[in-house]
C-alpha cells in the first residue's frame, strides 16, 4: 500500500509547468516530498485523539476512527528488544538499522548475481560501493527489502527472506540481473511492552516514571514482580524490574515513514530519466494522494516564489482539512 513517486512527481511538474510558471528538480522534490510525507503523518496521530472525543458512525468506511488506524497500521511493528549485557535494561528493535552509520538505502547484488537455471535460492551481497556496504541477518527484519529483475520489482508473493537468503517460490525466469534495496527502518513511538518465557503466561509491563518507580520500589507491597512486572523508558532504552528480568521482552512500536526516492539517469539531451529500480515509493495511504500533492505544491510556490500556486494550495489543503475534522 503506497502512492506512486512518479506520479505524484510528473502530476506536481504538470500543474507547476502549465502557463510556464517553474520547476523543481528531482533534489527538490525528494526533500520537499520527505518534508510534506512526515507532516501528514505526524496529523494521523492527533487527528486519532480528537476523533476519539466524538461519536462515530456505525457504517463501514465512514467510521474515521477506524480509518485513521488502518493509515498508521502501515507503520505498525512489532519486535524483540534485546537485553544489554544480559541485564534488565533493553534496546529497541530499531537499534539495528539507522544507527549502524549506514545509508538511508542500500543497493545490494546476490550471489549469483543473475538468476539460473533450476536455482531458487540466492544469498543478499555486497554492494559495489567503496568500501563495500552490506547488512547481516539480525538487520533483515529491521528494513524494508525490495528484490529487482533487470530493473523490474518483483513482487513479495513471489519469494520468502530467511536471514540472508532469497527463497523463491518457483524458478524465476533465467537471467535475471538480481538487484536487492535495503531502506532501514527508524524507530518512532513506543506502543505495548510484553514479557513472556517459556510457558508462563505474556504479561504487559506497566509504564512508569522515575517518581512513580521511587514510591513503588520502597514499599514491599508495591514491589513489581514476574507477573506484574514495570518499566522505565528513557534515552531510547527500556528498563524493566523486577532486575531478574533479562530476556524474553518484545515491543510493538511505531517507525517513521521512509523517505520517497525520485531517481533518475540522464538522457542523450541531459533530461531526467526515472530509475525504478533506485526509487521509493511514499509509504503513505493512497487516500492521502491528494493532500500530498497539494502540500508539495505548496512548498513548490515557496521555492519558485509563485504567490498564486502558494495561495491556491493553501486554501484546498485548509479546505482539506475542514471536510476531515468537520
Amino acid at each position: 500500500m503506497a502512492i506512486n513517486v512518479n506520479t505524484v512527481y510528473q502530476t506536481v511538474l504538470l500543474i507547476l509547468n502549465k502557463e510556464q510558471r517553474g520547476y523543481m528538480t528531482p533534489v527538490e522534490f525528494n526533500k520537499i516530498g520527505t518534508q510534506t510525507q512526515l507532516e501528514i503523518f505526524e496529523t494521523y496521530f492527533d487527528s486519532l485523539n480528537q476523533q476519539l472525543r466524538v461519536p462515530q458512525a456505525n457504517t463501514d468506511y465512514a467510521d474515521r476512527v477506524v480509518n485513521l488506524d488502518e493509515k498508521i497500521s502501515i507503520f505498525k511493528e512489532f519486535g524483540n528488544a534485546p537485553s544489554i549485557s544480559s541485564s534488565n535494561v533493553f534496546n529497541l528493535p530499531q537499534q539495528l538499522g539507522h544507527n549502524t552509520g549506514k545509508a538511508s538505502v542500500i543497493g545490494m547484488e546476490t550471489a549469483p548475481t543473475a538468476t539460473a537455471g533450476a536455482t531458487t535460492q540466492y544469498v543478499i551481497g555486497n554492494n559495489t560501493a567503496a568500501p563495500p556496504q552490506t547488512i547481516t541477518a539480525a538487520q533483515v527484519p529491521n528494513g524494508v527489502i525490495q528484490v529487482f529483475g533487470n530493473g523490474s520489482l518483483i513482487s513479495p508473493s513471489e519469494y520468502t527472506i530467511n536471514g540472508l537468503n532469497i527463497d523463491f517460490h518457483s524458478q524465476p525466469t533465467t537471467g535475471l540481473t538480481l538487484i536487492v534495496n535495503y531502506y532501514p527502518k527508524q524507530f518512532y513511538r513506543l506502543g505495548q511492552v510484553l514479557y513472556q518465557v517459556g510457558a508462563l503466561n505474556t504479561e504487559e509491563l506497566q509504564r512508569v516514571d522515575r517518581g512513580e518507580l521511587y514510591h513503588l520500589l520502597s514499599s514491599k507491597l508495591t514491589q513489581p514482580t514476574t507477573v506484574n512486572p514495570i518499566y522505565l523508558y528513557e534515552n531510547n532504552q527500556i528498563t524493566v524490574y523486577p532486575t531478574s528480568i533479562s530476556s524474553g521482552l518484545s515491543v510493538s512500536y511505531i517507525r517513521k515513514p521512509l523517505p520517497p526516492i525520485w531517481n533518475f539517469s540522464l538522457g542523450g539531451n541531459n533530461q531526467y530519466l526515472y530509475s525504478a529500480v533506485s526509487s521509493y515509493n511514499f509509504e503513505l495511504h493512497p487516500a492521502d494522494q491528494t493532500e500530498l500533492i497539494l502540500k508539495i505544491l505548496l512548498y513548490a510556490g515557496v521555492v519558485i516564489k509563485d504567490p498564486e500556486i502558494i495561495q491556491v494550495a493553501a486554501a484546498q489543503v485548509q479546505q482539506e482539512n475542514i471536510n476531515q475534522q468537520s
